[in-house]
């Protein structure tokens, strides 16, 4: 019985070893993991935080990372196309609207009156202190200083995105001329602008929204930005949360509008205009803003 059992137990090793030979035989050298799709790239980054602020108004979170700002291929004040490391924030899920800037501020200077519309022909001063106001309803410290027009970025008030900040929220993981596949074809299924906006801003969150759950980012209005607008500023920013607050005539505005061709509407295309000049001038009813908020630890 002894032989027997020894007998048995050969067996079965000589059959675990076929099975493990087997495998290895089947399998081969191990394969390199497959090289991230854009797709994939854009899911890993996916927000994975919403809140609704004590004024009720949705953010998204947006993770910290490194991505490549600008585009070769655009116009010269996109180049070079530069690596930028982002810290994390919140952004607001829609372009400010009439009802929220009123309710804040108190006035409406829309042309295209409807509450549930962006709100515009404002400039980048009116939105600064749309930001100040907001914060300061919610209890939170506000962000500008509105005698020198600095602005504190570790205050945990509501402020405008940087230019960095808002082409990595609207490109939500993806590199190409927009934050969709399909390209210039596929404009209208996410914004509003010159060929199907009809000469007019729409109600916010209408068009498909990014892969971070964005509405707005290609179209509908302009939206104002913190930083001073430099031609060559690529060329010379630092690589990690850059903002130009150097000194300039004009600020940055990024997204493009209803009134905007598909160019003006990429990820990287940058616009610029006097701080000012909307509200005292002009009044162009394709300028708005959305807010940014820094990212808060937890305990903190």
């Amino acid at each position: 019985m002894g032989n027997g059992r020894c007998g048995r137990t050969i067996c079965v090793v000589i059959f675990l070893c076929l099975v493990v030979s087997c495998g290895v035989e089947k399998t081969g050298t191990p394969q390199a993991p497959a090289v991230p799709t854009e797709q994939s790239k854009a899911a890993k980054l996916k927000a994975s935080t919403a809140i609704t602020t004590a004024a009720g108004i949705k953010m998204v979170a947006i993770p910290a990372a490194d991505f490549i700002m600008g585009n070769d291929a655009g116009e010269e004040d996109e180049r070079p196309a530069h690596s930028v490391k982002i810290d994390g924030f919140y952004m607001d899920v829609y372009e400010v609207t009439q009802e929220s800037y009123e309710t804040f501020m108190g006035t409406n200077p829309s042309k295209h009156k409807d509450p549930r519309q962006p709100v515009e022909q404002l400039g980048w001063l009116a939105a600064i202190k749309y930001c100040n106001m907001r914060s300061l309803k919610e209890g939170l410290k506000a962000c500008y200083n509105l005698d020198t027009l600095a602005c504190n970025f570790e205050a945990d008030g509501y402020r405008l995105p940087t230019e960095a900040e808002w082409e990595y929220a609207c490109r939500a993981g993806t590199t190409g001329e927009f934050s969709f596949t399909g390209g210039e074809s596929k404009l209208g299924e996410a914004g509003w602008y010159k060929a199907n906006a009809g000469d007019s801003t729409h109600p916010v969150g209408e068009k498909q929204p990014n892969a971070w759950g964005l509405y707005d980012m290609h179209g509908n209005v302009f939206e104002w930005c913190i930083d001073v607008y430099n031609e060559d500023y690529f060329a010379q920013s630092p690589a990690g949360n850059p903002c130009n607050t150097g000194e300039g005539d004009e600020r940055v505005l990024r997204g493009g509008g209803w009134n905007s061709g598909p160019d003006l509407c990429r990820a990287s295309a940058r616009y610029s205009e006097a701080p000012g000049l909307a509200d005292v001038c002009f009044g162009y009813d394709a300028y708005g803003f959305r807010c940014v908020k820094r990212a808060v630890a937890p305990g903190n």
